[in-house]
C-alpha cells in the first residue's frame, strides 16, 4: 500500500492541507477561508484533502504542521516554522528559485533560498499589517470593491496619487479622503498597490535582491500585486500554479523526508523541529535545514513604517 503524507498550514485567515504520496506527488490539496485561526477550518481543510485523495485518516503515514496555529493541529508528529515550510514547498514547485516573497493574511516574509533549496536568510514583518492580506481587505472595503476584483481595478489606474499612511488602522480614512476629493477608484487602487510594493522592498532589502523571485500566499492571486511588485523590483516575479499551498506542500514534503530518516525525530512541545534538531542528511558547509530558522544572523523582523531606502542587491 502506498504511503501518504499530510502537511497542514494553519494560518491567520486560511487553513491549507496537502497530501503527497511517497514519490512527492501532490495527491490532494484544500484551502479553507476562515475568519481567524480555527480548529474547525483546519479540520475541514484536512477532511476535504482526504476526500479528494480517496483515503481514510489511518492511511496517513506522517503529518507535519506549520503556520500560526500549528500547535492546534491534532495528530501532527512535529511542527515546523513557516520559513522552512514555505521555502521547501516553493523550491519544489519552482525549481531554481532564489528569493521567495510570501504575503499572508497577517504577515509577510522575504526568504532567500540557495541552490540546494535551503534557507539562506529571511526577514519577516509580523508587527504591522502593512502590505499583508489584511491591508488589501481594508482597501477593498473602502473602495466598496470585491476583493477578487481589486487587482483588475488597480491595473486600470493611470495616476500616481500620494498615499502616506501604510497603517491598516488609518489607511481606510486616507482612502475615503481621496474618494471625497473625486479621484477615480482605479487610480486610488493603483496608488495603494504601488505603495504596498514599495513597502515590500523593505523586506527584500534585508536579505538582498536575487533572481528568480517567486511570490506566494493569497496575495499572489492578485495580478496587480504581482505587477507592481515586479515594477518595484525591476525584475519578473513568478507565481506558482497554487500559491496558497506552498507552506502546506513544504510541510508534507518534510513529513515524507523525515519519515525516511532512520530513528525517531521529534520536537519538544514548545519548539519547532527545525530549531531543535538536524533533521536532514544533506548538508553543505555546515548548512542544514536544522538551522534555517535560527536566531543569530538567521533572520530578522522589521517594522515597515516611515521612509524606505531601497538598497541595491549585494
Amino acid at each position: 500500500m502506498s504511503a501518504h503524507y499530510l502537511g497542514v498550514d494553519l494560518g491567520s485567515t486560511t487553513a491549507k492541507a496537502v497530501i503527497v504520496d511517497q514519490g512527492a506527488v501532490i495527491r490532494a490539496a484544500s484551502t479553507v477561508q476562515m475568519g481567524a485561526v480555527s480548529r474547525q477550518g483546519m479540520q475541514r481543510a484536512v477532511d476535504e484533502a482526504l476526500a479528494e485523495a480517496g483515503i481514510q485518516p489511518g492511511a496517513i503515514t506522517g503529518t507535519i504542521a506549520t503556520g500560526y496555529g500549528r500547535r492546534l493541529v491534532p495528530g501532527a508528529q512535529r511542527t515546523f516554522t513557516e520559513i522552512t515550510c514555505h521555502a521547501r514547498g516553493t523550491a519544489a514547485m519552482c525549481p531554481g528559485v532564489r528569493l521567495v516573497i510570501d504575503i499572508g493574511g497577517q504577515d509577510s516574509k522575504a526568504i532567500t533560498v540557495d541552490e540546494y533549496g535551503l534557507v539562506d536568510e529571511f526577514a519577516m514583518n509580523d508587527r504591522c499589517a502593512s502590505g499583508t492580506g489584511r491591508f488589501y481587505d481594508v482597501l477593498a472595503r473602502a473602495l466598496e470593491c470585491d476583493i477578487d476584483d481589486l487587482g483588475s481595478l488597480a491595473l486600470r489606474g493611470t495616476r500616481d496619487l500620494e498615499v502616506s499612511s501604510m497603517c491598516a488602522t488609518f489607511a481606510e480614512t486616507e482612502i475615503i479622503s481621496l474618494l471625497a476629493q473625486g479621484w477615480p477608484t482605479e487610480d486610488i487602487a493603483a496608488s495603494v498597490h504601488r505603495a504596498i510594493a514599495g513597502r515590500t522592498l523593505a523586506l527584500v532589502a534585508q536579505v538582498g535582491r536575487h533572481a528568480p523571485v517567486v511570490l506566494t500566499g493569497g496575495v499572489a492571486r492578485n495580478p496587480a500585486a504581482v505587477e507592481f511588485l515586479s515594477r518595484a523590483l525591476r525584475m519578473e516575479v513568478g507565481v506558482p500554479e497554487h500559491p496558497q499551498i506552498t507552506g502546506a506542500y513544504g510541510a508534507a514534503l518534510l513529513a515524507m523526508e523525515s519519515a525516511a530518516k532512520e530513528g525517531p525525530v521529534s520536537a519538544s512541545a514548545d519548539r519547532d523541529a527545525d530549531t531543535d534538531v538536524q533533521l536532514f542528511p544533506h548538508t553543505h558547509d555546515g548548512h542544514s535545514c536544522a538551522g534555517c530558522d535560527g536566531t543569530p544572523g538567521g533572520g530578522s523582523a522589521v517594522d515597515l513604517g516611515g521612509a524606505i531606502e531601497v538598497r541595491s542587491s549585494r
